[in-house]
């Protein structure tokens, strides 16, 4: 493997490459691809909406809590990524903290993540689409599985392009949709301020009024929420063999990726939860709503708004779609070409993407996609939220591998690379984070409760894997040479 970055992160040229991938971002078509990755967009198409049906009116907090947890998970990442550039994300950065095999468990659980959530994206395209035809009069409707397919091959053929065309697209997919829902934010909280809103609704601080009796175990519950509403905030991290000074932008990148899209999560849940109103009727109408774009949207400007909102959501949820499978067949990539046991995944096409990743990565979507389409009968909309609930533990436990990563490379390995007093805030985060994930694996319903045992079913699976004969000591050989 090529060792084109030195260990001061001096930039090489940008024709230069790692491993075959091409050295050609900058800064901002990092936090474009992370932006992109997350698709606020489309997240909020939804999201709020589940965080409303725990936290009612409050729902804010559920953003509010995931923002501050993320925010400090992300101090780990941006600190990591200034000592560590690397293809493999998470994998990379546990392996070089904690040992090669959590590394490749990191990267396993990452991998499962982007799989699962792109499938719940992908789900969710069909059907909001189908709603949208629906609005329309069309006459008929579409099997959202059917319409996956059509997407996926559609994500299939931008992922083998130049990455920067893969960022770009997903910058300019998330930037005209995000315009629309500030403007529709904007509008509703200006009719509420000027007490012109429907329904005679008025702007008050409503939105942070929680149901009788919730405490800090609730929001956590409803935490996984706003926790998916940032996940792919990580997702800079993985073009650390595809930007120009890595060691400078990637941190760069994702905090500009969580401070764009937090300010954008927190306008939004306040004007929806507003929007809908504080009262019993509005919380019911918001917690049970399939398209809070279209509602508010025909109901605060006109029809032409909601319709045009839930088009700019589908293209969002496509970009999200986008961004989880190629970021997941970067990882996997790595972690085929540092493993040396699959040679044929770590191949590369002619415009320097993991070509063969990116089928794999591509027919696992499918497989989850194909799974729910047989196995679940109350619809879409459950469909998407289960597979998104899965991919959510999934990339938690990958998040607290990688916070605890960081405290030991930061604080306790070596001399300290950070003064010794932060460290209160990567330990903040990793109990948060470890919090959230036992709220939702205790006490739960089913199916929700079965998705835990899904991811450690996985997790045990790749740990077994992590084993083989020889597996460590070329993981650890190959990240070791990357870093030189």
């Amino acid at each position: 493997m090529s060792t084109s970055t030195s260990s001061t992160g001096t930039p090489p040229s940008s024709s230069s490459s790692t491993g075959g991938l091409k050295r050609e971002l900058k800064v901002a078509d990092a936090a474009a691809f992370s932006v992109g990755l997350i698709g606020p967009v489309g997240v909020m198409a939804l999201l709020g909406a589940g965080a409303a049906g725990i936290l009612g009116p409050g729902a804010t907090w559920a953003f509010v809590f995931a923002l501050v947890a993320v925010s400090l998970v992300a101090y780990g990442f941006v600190k990591l990524s200034r000592h560590i550039s690397h293809t493999g994300s998470v994998y990379a950065l546990v392996g070089i903290t904690l040992g090669p095999r959590s590394g490749f468990v990191a990267g396993w659980a990452l991998f499962f993540a982007y799989v699962t959530i792109g499938a719940g994206s992908g789900m969710e395209i069909g059907f909001f689409l189908d709603q949208l035809l629906d609005r329309l009069g069309a006459g008929f409707s579409v099997d959202y599985a059917l319409v996956f397919v059509v997407a996926l091959a559609v994500v299939l053929v931008l992922a083998r392009r130049e990455v920067h065309v893969i960022t770009r697209s997903l910058l300019y997919a998330e930037l005209i949709g995000a315009a629309l829902v500030t403007l529709l934010s904007v509008v509703i909280l200006v009719r509420l301020a000027t007490s012109t809103a429907p329904g005679g609704r008025g702007l008050n601080a409503d939105f942070l009024s929680l149901p009788s009796g919730t405490g800090v175990a609730t929001i956590a519950a409803a935490a996984v929420f706003g926790f998916l509403a940032f996940a792919g905030f990580e997702g800079a991290a993985a073009l650390g063999e595809e930007t120009r000074e890595p060691k400078r932008d990637i941190p760069r990148a994702l905090k500009i990726a969580i401070v764009v899209v937090g300010a954008f999560y927190l306008l939004s849940i306040v004007a929806q939860s507003l929007g809908y109103g504080t009262d019993e009727a509005g919380t019911k109408a918001f917690s049970s709503a399939g398209a809070p774009y279209l509602d508010l949207g025909t109901a605060y400007v006109g029809a032409w708004l909601g319709d045009l909102l839930t088009v700019a959501a589908i293209v969002s949820l496509f970009a999200i779609f986008l961004g989880t499978v190629s970021a997941a067949a970067r990882i996997l990539f790595a972690l085929a070409r540092d493993t040396g046991s699959q040679r044929s995944i770590a191949r590369l096409s002619p415009t320097g993407a993991p070509s063969t990743a990116l089928v794999v990565a591509g027919v696992l979507t499918l497989l989850v996609v194909l799974i729910e389409r047989l196995s679940v009968t109350s619809g879409a909309l459950n469909a998407t939220y289960y597979a998104l609930t899965i991919g959510t533990i999934a990339l938690l436990v990958a998040y607290v591998l990688a916070t605890a990563g960081a405290i030991r490379f930061l604080f306790f390995r070596g001399a300290a690379k950070a003064p010794r007093w932060q460290v209160v805030v990567p330990v903040l985060g990793l109990a948060l984070v470890i919090y959230t994930i036992y709220r939702n694996a205790v006490g739960l319903e089913a199916p929700y409760s079965w998705f835990p045992w899904v991811v450690l079913a996985w997790l045990v699976l790749g740990v077994a894997i992590s084993y083989a004969p020889g597996l460590a000591g070329r993981v650890r050989a190959n990240l070791e040479r990357s870093q030189s």
